[in-house]
């Protein structure tokens, strides 16, 4: 039967303890769902006590009787937890660490626990709230390093959303060059772009939803585990090696990671976009042989809309991490040569910091020891030219005069990358070096003038480049030109 307090804290409809209770009017109390039951297809909204008519359609909340009635089954489910042994029916003061269980006075002089260490209840549950606070805090790091991860993620696929319509915009201001006739190959090509956007988007959406699954079961696991520490000491020792096991499972998952490739290949599409079009529009057509690859490019510099031109731009533009993507000021080719001959000229003009050259795809400006593995360039800085790489000496190469266009041609089989100037066709330097892996175009510069990738002369001697387009990047004449922060060695 139930108390006094308890009998105080019950609705007279269901007989339970108020669940959600509301005041009517007479001041009698009744839990909500209760008294719209008892409401409901009567006539009037009458008292189910005193059957006084109720003036209110939705009776206001009782809120000092629902946190009364919260307090008293918190307090009751307590009591319920301070069980006594079961074998001496004492109450459960000890816990036994070799069996790792609550025990009374009794069991402790047992037979069953002969030599066994004890400690109080209190001091138990508190060690052992500290070790499972341990266990947590290994899953709650994880948890918020998969938040971390999932943030990257979701500007990653709301960035290949932007290079998707900035893509599409570059071809289709390409394709009005172009006459009628050409309107197949822009549908085409915008097709497969639009294929790679839901490929690649597909792919980002099933891992951010594969990530947000087992966030939400970390986030369960870590609520139902701070739930379980804030229990009395009893219920929390009967539920702890359950929890234990719960908590240690969950660190076992892989991190996550995301794979190269995941961002649109701009230079796929748009590189050598007319080129590829050359048999039906052969006196339209300009061909660079070095297209830069955007989702390489340090979030410093700034790409030309053709991807054959970059500058710095000493602003960090808002950019995913993504592990193709350079440090320092430096951007690669969109194709390797692990092969063949290979040559392209860069119109250097009017900068006065860059590197020029190849290097290996995994290839970062980390330290001065690291900085000359699997990279051979040649560095202009401070009015002097320089060889770049781990075997030749940092000496000052001898060039009569300020270079406006360096041509750089790799001959990979053979083992050598030469430079020269085709403005008088000058040798300026020559790496010789076996090559053993593939190696890519590099561009690395602290200035605001650009430098750009000149086009293949068609053979009728004209490009499709204009004096006007190729010195288009330098007419800053108002910006003062600030000095290098590189230091070279």
């Amino acid at each position: 039967m139930a108390s006094g307090s308890e009998n105080d804290l019950s609705c007279s409809v269901c007989h339970d303890i108020f669940k959600d209770p509301v005041l009517l009017t007479c001041s009698h109390s009744f839990c909500k769902v209760c008294v719209e039951t008892w409401w409901r297809g009567k006539p009037t909204q009458e008292c189910p006590v005193c059957k006084a008519v109720s003036g209110q359609k939705n009776p206001p909340r009782n809120l000092a009787l629902k946190n009364l009635c919260e307090a008293f089954l918190l307090e009751r489910d307590q009591r319920g937890s301070e069980d006594l042994c079961s074998l001496h029916s004492e109450k459960l003061k000890l816990f036994c660490l070799d069996h790792q269980q609550p025990v009374c006075v009794v069991c402790r002089d047992s037979k069953t626990h002969t030599g066994h260490r004890f400690s109080p209840v209190n001091e138990a549950a508190q060690d052992h709230r500290e070790e499972l606070k341990k266990t947590l805090k290994t899953l709650q790091d994880k948890l918020k390093l998969f938040k971390q991860v999932k943030g990257n993620w979701t500007q990653t696929a709301e960035h290949i959303k932007d290079q998707t319509r900035h893509t599409e915009k570059q071809i289709k201001e390409q394709f009005k060059k172009l006459h009628q006739f050409l309107q197949e190959e822009e549908e085409a090509r915008i097709t497969a772009l639009r294929e790679e956007e839901e490929q690649k988007s597909e792919e980002m959406k099933e891992k951010i939803e594969a990530l947000s699954r087992k966030i939400l079961a970390l986030s369960e696991t870590v609520r139902v585990t701070e739930e379980e520490l804030r229990a009395g000491d009893f219920l929390f020792l009967q539920k702890y090696k359950a929890a234990l096991k719960r908590v240690q499972q969950r660190p076992l998952m892989d991190e996550p990671q995301l794979v190269s490739g995941a961002l649109i290949d701009e230079a796929k599409h748009l590189g050598n976009l007319t080129f590829n079009i050359w048999n039906k529009m052969k006196e339209m057509v300009c061909y660079s042989p070095v297209i830069l690859d955007p989702n390489t490019a340090h979030p410093e510099l700034m790409l030309f809309e053709d991807l054959t031109s970059v500058r710095c731009i000493f602003q960090t533009l808002k950019l995913p991490e993504n592990p193709e993507r350079l440090d320092y000021f430096s951007v690669l080719g969109s194709e390797g040569f692990d092969s063949g001959t290979h040559s392209w000229d860069v119109e250097v003009g009017d900068n006065t910091s860059w590197f020029l050259g190849v290097a290996v795809k995994s290839f970062r400006w980390k330290t001065v020891k690291e900085m000359k593995f699997g990279v051979w360039m040649v560095n202009f800085n401070q009015g002097k030219y320089k060889p770049f790489s781990r075997t030749s000496p940092s000496t000052v190469l001898p060039v009569q005069k300020k270079l406006q266009r360096i041509r750089i041609n790799l001959d990979w089989d053979g083992g050598q990358l030469t430079f020269s100037d085709p403005d008088t066709n000058t040798h300026i330097h020559t790496f010789k070096y076996p090559f053993d892996e593939k190696v890519f175009p590099l561009f690395t510069t602290t200035d605001l003038h650009a430098l750009k990738i000149l086009p293949v002369v068609s053979n009728d001697g004209h490009d499709d480049d204009s004096d006007d387009n190729r010195d288009g990047a330098n007419n800053d004449d108002e910006v003062n030109n600030r000095e290098s922060t590189f230091t070279w060695w």
